[in-house]
């Protein structure tokens, strides 16, 4: 069986799994990209992207952007392992997207984990307001609810934005696809946006 390409990509960027380990694990489940996650699972092809994970990264650049308008400023902290890597064109053009992306998108935290629990309270109950207005019924709104944090989760939340530059991308993937092909661990430090 032939297995797309893109496919094999997919869930290489998903489990850091090798481009062969992927192509069995898709043709044992025909082409079923949960179950291909499962198999590689078993045979424990992701124990490179856990040893990434677990590794310190101590190297990495600071970047700016500032808009065109020169109301919107973006200064960026990301962290890789080796200065040589941190030297990179393919590291700097990464963070300096990322400041972009911060400035255009608007991001107020780095993931889900980093927004105040009352702040998440305020918005279940903006929703809640709303739902119930709408005439929903009681054991459907939390289900609803759901979705709508998730929809909030990516307009604050850089990870979990879709890239400006192509839409069909998470940021968390687009860092995922770097550390994949530059071999070191990335992390985003911080970030702090300003605007006028």
């Amino acid at each position: 069986m032939a297995i797309d390409t893109k496919l094999i990509t997919q869930l290489r960027e998903l489990t850091g799994a090798g481009v062969a380990d992927c192509k069995v694990a898709l043709e044992e489940a025909g082409t079923d990209i949960q179950k291909a996650i499962e198999i590689l699972r078993k045979k424990g092809a992701t124990k490179a992207a856990k040893k990434i994970a677990e590794r310190t990264a101590t190297e990495g650049i600071i970047d700016s952007y500032i808009h065109a308008n020169g109301k919107i400023g973006v200064l960026i902290q990301v962290s890789c392992e080796t200065d040589f890597v941190a030297r990179n064109e393919k590291f700097k053009e990464l963070v300096h997207d990322l400041a972009i992306q911060i400035a255009g998108a608007g991001a107020s935290y780095l993931n889900t984990e980093d927004v105040p629990a009352e702040e998440i309270e305020k918005e279940k109950e903006i929703y809640r307001a709303l739902l119930k207005k709408e005439g929903k019924p009681e054991n459907m709104i939390d289900k609803i609810m759901a979705g709508k944090l998730e929809k909030y989760y990516e307009q604050v939340c850089l990870l979990k934005q879709s890239f400006i530059k192509d839409d069909s991308v998470k940021i968390e993937d687009l860092i995922k696809n770097s550390i994949a092909t530059m071999g070191e661990k990335i992390e985003v430090v911080r970030f702090v946006r300003y605007q006028i």
